[in-house]
């Protein structure tokens, strides 16, 4: 945090505080007279808090040494310089980017980012290898998340793990899932509010099955196995991913939605939509309102997918905008964890991050702003006419001005100021990376 407050007084805000605060003050107007609070929009923005992925500052590489290269429906594309070799570079990565970004939010840790001075095999890691992540975010006042990494592994190579016909690969991934539950309890022992487990597993085939049955049966088994422990829920709760298709998976996914779905009900997990795992015009706005009448809480990975689940950098979006609008409208914030699921090689990682959270809460900020008690009520009278023209006017509101104003009281960059910020990081720290020899672990 103090570097990036070095590098903003070095280079200056360019957007002038006073014309944010007048024009905050006009915006704020311009709402009242639809009948929006904006003083209470901002108070709910202030209590949310997004799940950064680290995955995007290092191409999902993970600080395991050579376990296996990426795979099992996973593809990071680019050679943009600057990745984060080790944790420490990671941190330091992170610590900037949550500078640039309004709000206290969250780190969504995947189990092959541990700190193994030693090689351990994923059915053998423990709280110790996390124990530097727990101390590092007590300091950075952030909460943990967590996800088990079933991918890029010797053991998931033929496609499959929790599923897989051989017995005791199965029990490798099961006893990995047991010991993701115990590090993830723990780390909201430590933050004294619940870490999110979330279960995704790559497991399908490329053609056309003859038995879709008995892989389902059989990861419906090992997930029961690995939640047979009841773990305290103000630790830890559990998470599972639907997904249609992955790389090499094209034909059949043995998680499905309607799998996953019916799992999450039937054992009370929480549930988890990615907007890129469904049809490429299939949304995951359209389930928030069905699936929230019958799972506990849900969990949302917010990504882009372009014609397929390519994981793009989350941009604003028009569905975007329908994901929070549901979340706001049917007043789920307090059952639904936003976390983010993207990695882009292409360009400035640290920028990445910085451009799909901050647009993540500009969603959030332009539902909380809608005049969503106007709306309902036209649409309860039958007055089709009048939700449609009000629907269109809010549009053009002055969203940017509360954004700005948001940013300024938030003490991070207003507009695009953070742009230049990035561009004296990668000046200073990422370009120096690619100079030297690669760091792991």
């Amino acid at each position: 945090m103090d570097n990036a407050d070095a590098l903003r007084s070095n280079i200056g805000i360019t957007m002038d505080p006073g014309k944010i605060d007048k024009a905050y003050e006009l915006a704020k107007e311009a709402y009242q007279e639809i009948g929006v609070d904006v003083d209470a929009a901002l108070k709910q923005m202030r209590n949310v808090q997004i799940s950064v992925h680290c995955w995007q500052g290092d191409d999902v590489m993970g600080f395991e040494g050579d376990t296996g290269a990426l795979g099992n429906g996973l593809a990071v594309t680019g050679n943009y310089p600057g990745r984060a070799r080790n944790i420490d570079e990671l941190q330091s990565d992170l610590e900037f980017a949550y500078s640039l970004i309004p709000g206290r939010h969250r780190l969504n840790l995947h189990a092959l980012y541990g700190d193994f001075p030693t090689p351990v095999d994923r059915d053998e890691i423990g709280v110790e290898h996390f124990r530097g992540w727990i101390d590092w975010a007590r300091g950075q006042q952030i909460q943990l998340d967590f996800n088990p990494s079933y991918f890029s592994h010797p053991h998931a190579t033929d496609g499959f793990t929790l599923s897989h016909p051989d017995a005791g690969i199965r029990q490798f991934w099961i006893d990995h899932g047991i010991a993701s539950r115990k590090i993830a309890a723990a780390m909201g022992e430590a933050q004294d509010t619940p870490c999110i487990n979330n279960f995704w597993v790559p497991d399908g085939y490329k053609d056309t099955p003859a038995d879709r049955k008995a892989p389902r049966e059989r990861l419906a088994a090992a997930l029961d196995s690995i939640f047979s422990t009841d773990l305290p829920a103000e630790h830890t709760l559990d998470a599972v991913e639907c997904k249609l298709f992955g790389i090499g998976s094209e034909s059949y996914v043995v998680g499905s939605h309607e799998f996953y779905m019916g799992y999450a009900i039937s054992r009370n997990k929480v549930l988890c939509l990615d907007a890129g795992h469904f049809h490429p015009t299939e949304v995951i706005s359209d389930k928030i309102s069905s699936v929230m009448m019958y799972v506990p809480e849900l969990l949302l990975h917010v990504s882009r997918g372009v014609r397929w689940d390519s994981d793009h950098v989350v941009t604003y979006t028009d569905e975007l905008q329908s994901i929070l609008q549901e979340v706001v409208r049917g007043d789920y914030l307090n059952r639904v964890h936003i976390g983010l699921d993207f990695f882009d090689a292409s360009i400035n990682r640290v920028a990445a991050w910085a451009i799909g959270t901050r647009n993540t809460l500009k969603a959030l900020l332009a539902a909380l702003l809608e005049p969503t008690q106007q709306l309902q009520q036209l649409e309860l009278e039958g007055d089709y006419t009048g939700r449609l023209a009000l629907l269109e006017e809010q549009k053009t509101l002055p969203l940017g001005a509360i954004w700005n104003h948001y940013c300024q009281q938030a003490g991070v960059p207003a507009g695009a100021d953070w742009l230049g910020l990035v561009r004296q990081y990668e000046n200073d720290v990422l370009s120096h990376r690619d100079r030297n020899p690669t760091l792991v672990g």
